[in-house]
């Protein structure tokens, strides 16, 4: 017999496929197109302490191998979040991972603080690739003393598992995690998407109103892999979803053998709304061909040459 069944920071999931933060919505949206209890976990869209507009348009271009995206992370704010989006996420029949973000390391804290008082989710994303407006518009991600403040504070007041997203666009994400591990993150996301920009040939002018955006899709899967491969090389403990560029079961197991304890999809469910249920059975299908018991005994078991 073969399981695909995981645990991950201290609670069993059915499978180790996860969504992105982003591209799935609150869960709700895709309920008719696919069984979403299905799903190991849903990782649901960001929420700031106020609502944020987002960018203007056009905020996306599609490229050969992926998606720039400059939404600029639009969403209503915590109090609709936990009046209107959150009880509807309770019927999802799954684990429930609310990514949170915000400029300034206090709202971060409110935003941990009102969430921990709500049943219904199992911990929070804390999306550290926002420009703190604090300190001059830089990510907190590429100031490791900003990014620990953050996680420092989140941690002393929420008894929810604080999982730490990180983005590529720095010089040393080993570095990264090590600080975000030490400062308190339960876990890691890795890895948001990579800055990118595409120009109208014709007009010269950029195809974002934004003029650049984040890259995502297939396009940056291998340096997604390699992310993961690196940080779970440096913490061999350390819970972390691996994400980027993963659009079948091949490229999830994968992240898999690179480190990743979980797998998240993001742009494929744009492609594909069924992409996730494909995943999960042919991960059970390869388990079963190739007589591994359990998926996790495969997480960080690439052969390097």
């Amino acid at each position: 017999m073969s399981s695909v069944s995981v645990n991950f920071l201290g609670f069993d999931l059915k499978n180790p496929i996860a969504t992105g933060a982003g591209t799935f919505g609150y869960g709700d949206e895709l309920k008719d197109l696919i069984d979403v209890s299905r799903l190991g976990a849903v990782v649901v869209k960001g929420t700031s302490f106020d609502p944020w507009p987002g960018n203007n348009g056009p905020r996306i271009w599609e490229t050969p191998a992926g998606m720039l995206n400059a939404i600029g992370l639009q969403n209503a704010g915590l109090e609709v979040f936990i009046k209107d989006k959150l009880p509807k996420i309770r019927q999802l029949g799954t684990r429930v991972i609310v990514s949170i973000f915000d400029k300034s390391a206090q709202n971060y804290v409110k935003i941990a603080q009102a969430l921990d008082q709500e049943p219904g989710i199992d911990a929070l994303e804390l999306n550290l690739s926002c420009p703190n407006l604090e300190a001059g518009g830089a990510t907190f991600c590429a100031t490791p003393d900003l990014m620990a403040e953050v996680i420092r504070k989140v941690k002393q007041i929420t008894k929810l598992p604080l999982i730490a997203k990180l983005s590529p666009n720095v010089t040393d994400i080993v570095n990264v995690a090590q600080t975000a591990v030490s400062a308190g993150a339960d876990g890691l996301t890795l890895i948001n998407t990579l800055l990118g920009m595409a120009i109208d040939v014709n007009t010269r002018r950029p195809r974002l109103k934004n003029n650049v955006g984040g890259l995502s899709g297939p396009a940056i899967h291998p340096v997604a892999v390699a992310c993961v491969w690196k940080v779970r090389k440096a913490l061999p403990e350390v819970p972390i979803i691996g994400i980027g560029g993963v659009h079948n079961v091949e490229t999830a197991i994968e992240m898999i053998l690179a480190g990743a304890n979980l797998v998240g999809i993001g742009t494929a469910n744009f492609i594909n709304p069924q992409v996730c249920i494909e995943i999960i059975d042919g991960l059970e299908k390869y388990c079963v061909e190739n007589g591994v018991k359990n998926i996790s005994e495969l997480v960080g078991k690439v052969e390097e040459w």
